[in-house]
C-alpha cells in the first residue's frame, strides 16, 4: 500500500526518508500534507519553540473565578478557564 519516499528538507535541504509506516500514521491521523522538515530539523524547531520558557498571562477563570495563568494572551472574546475547570469541561464531552 505505502512505499518509502525520499523527501527534501525545507530547512536544511537534506534528503530524508518518509517511511511507509510514517505515511500510514499520517493517514490515520488525517494529515493530508507530507512532512517538510527532516527529523533533526523538526526536533530542533520543537526544542526552540519556547526557548525553554513560555510566556504566561494572568487571567480569571470564567467558571470558578480563580486567578490563573494561561500560555496565550486573553482577548475577552472567549472564556478562559483554570486547569481544573478546563479539564472538567473537556471530560464532559
Amino acid at each position: 500500500m505505502y512505499e518509502d519516499k525520499t523527501l527534501s528538507c525545507a530547512d536544511c535541504g537534506a534528503d530524508f526518508q518518509f517511511t511507509a509506516s510514517e505515511q500510514e500514521f499520517y493517514a490515520e491521523k488525517g494529515f493530508s500534507n507530507e512532512p517538510k522538515r527532516c527529523p533533526d530539523c523538526r526536533a530542533s524547531r520543537k526544542r526552540n519553540r519556547y526557548n525553554g520558557e513560555r510566556q504566561m498571562y494572568s487571567a480569571v477563570c470564567a467558571e470558578c473565578g480563580a486567578e490563573t495563568q494561561v500560555p496565550f494572551k486573553p482577548t475577552g472574546e472567549r472564556p478562559v478557564y483554570c486547569n481544573d475547570c478546563f479539564r472538567a469541561k473537556r471530560s464532559s464531552y
